[in-house]
């Protein structure tokens, strides 16, 4: 698919986006030094975000201008529809269940008389037996830094300096500006520089991971002042939501530039992601159905670019489903380095799709996400997600919700916001997809929870939003 075509394509909410394959053509790659790695992940960056993928409110002239100089991805998914796991299955390259850490905090999230099912137990700290990606680049020579936000333990062993990492810098306030008025997406941008100053005379990892655009929606004053002078388009109408994104794009624009050095862009793989779908308090994922902490497709499907210079044809397209768990993969074949001796790999390398040869040779992709999340406004009620398990298969994606055993089945091609249930319509298929579904949770050894919560309360459930406590 041309790159006009699919914007053309989002920006009408069509839903013909999924064929096989990539429509790129590799570019021959020179002999040289272990390529460098820089990572941008963003936090809580909705799939329609940004100029590339069809906003037409949000300005990211720099971020499109990586989008036209790499691969876009349009099927690319997080692991959860929140931020820890998905960022557990980055380091780790594992399924969820392999490293416990399912969701934020504790899985018994908001009013214990609104849960069902007692839910799975959760983990806050990436167990130090994996091994992460920093620690499996260290033998190969390389220096690397993580700048921002980890979500993944904050004590020895579980800090990014106990994980492979040689240089971190964490924050040490709330908020996006510091008592001094500093600017915490500028902050971390000028961290990630001096890394990559201090750093480029060996290969080099940097994890660069904004906090931004998470809430609290806060944003440098002049910028918001410039949305709030632009007409709104659609439903993205947030001046100070906005203006998050510029910094963002700004952060970006200052990365490439120190890039664009000599000896450095031409061995660089850049990767922009985001760990979960956007807040819907804030933006809008239409055509997606819901958002951020859903395992509807506007809570786990995001923006992706991949620039792998001399590699991937610049301005491609691919349309092969991918998730975040393949990062891991791909990093290790690119730098020529073996996976490490022990460590399960659940997701595969997309080298093949860069380099524009076939497809990935995967039967699914799966989520499991065992927990409750609270509602952050009305229309959530009673929860954003009850615990539920899902699993994609070419066009078709079932979710399977665990305190009824309801299944939902969408095709994605026909029906890319999942207004239409073809569980009923289609029996055969639903069943074909939830046996995947389970007998892929025993292969990882997937807990599913099915205790009776002896506080549930079916009448405050079902009194709906006049008695919920949205916070």
């Amino acid at each position: 698919m041309r790159r006009r075509d699919f914007l053309r394509a989002v920006s009408v909410g069509a839903a013909s986006l999924v064929v096989p394959g990539c429509a790129l053509s590799a570019l021959q790659s020179s002999p040289g030094k272990k390529p460098n790695f820089v990572f941008i992940l963003i936090d809580d960056l909705g799939w329609k975000d940004l100029g590339f993928m069809g906003s037409r409110y949000y300005e990211t002239p720099n971020i499109d201008k990586l989008a036209g100089e790499g691969v876009v991805f349009t099927n690319a998914y997080s692991n959860a529809p929140n931020c820890a796991p998905t960022r557990a299955c980055l380091m780790s390259g594992q399924y969820t269940p392999r490293h416990g850490i399912y969701t934020v905090g504790t899985s018994e999230r908001g009013q214990s008389k609104l849960r069902k099912l007692i839910p799975t137990p959760n983990k806050t700290d990436l167990d130090s037996k994996i091994v992460t990606i920093p620690e499996a680049l260290k033998p190969a020579g390389y220096t690397s830094a993580c700048i921002g936000k980890w979500h993944l333990g904050t004590k020895a062993p579980c800090r990014p300096v106990d994980r492979g990492f040689d240089v971190a810098f964490e924050r040490n306030h709330s908020g996006h500006f510091s008592k001094e008025g500093e600017y915490l997406t500028d902050r971390l941008t000028d961290e990630a520089i001096k890394f990559i100053e201090a750093g480029r005379e060996k290969p080099f990892f940097l994890y660069l991971s904004h906090h931004a655009v998470h809430t609290p929606i806060q944003a440098k004053e002049q910028l918001i002042e410039k949305y709030k002078k632009k007409k709104s388009v659609d439903a993205q109408n947030n001046p100070k939501y906005a203006a998050m994104i510029e910094s963002v794009d700004q952060s970006v624009g200052r990365i490439m530039t120190k890039l664009d050095e000599p000896g450095l862009r031409d061995n660089t793989v850049v990767f922009f992601f985001s760990d979960n779908g956007g807040y819907a308090n804030a933006t809008s994922m239409v055509p997606l159905r819901g958002s951020k902490g859903m395992l509807y497709e506007g809570g786990i499907r995001v923006p992706m670019i991949v620039c792998w210079p001399g590699v991937a044809r610049p301005g491609g397209v691919c349309e092969e489903p991918v998730i975040g768990i393949d990062f891991y993969p791909t990093m290790l074949e690119m730098a020529g380095v073996p996976q490490p001796s022990g460590h399960v790999l659940d997701g595969l390398s997309i080298v093949p799709l860069l380099r524009g040869k076939g497809t990935l040779d995967r039967k699914a992709i799966f989520w499991h996400f065992p927990a409750y999340l609270e509602p952050y406004n009305d229309n959530q009620w009673p929860w954003r997600t009850t615990p539920a398990g899902a699993v994609r298969q070419g066009d078709f994606k079932l979710i399977e919700f665990f305190e009824d055993g309801k299944t939902e089945l969408y095709n994605l091609k026909d029906d890319l916001g999942e207004k239409n249930n073809l569980a009923g319509t289609m029996p055969e298929k639903a069943k074909e997809l939830h046996r995947m579904l389970i007998e892929w949770r025993k292969t990882v050894d997937a807990p599913v929870p099915t205790e009776k919560n002896p506080d549930y309360d079916p009448a405050a459930r079902a009194a709906g939003k006049k008695n919920s406590k949205i916070e």
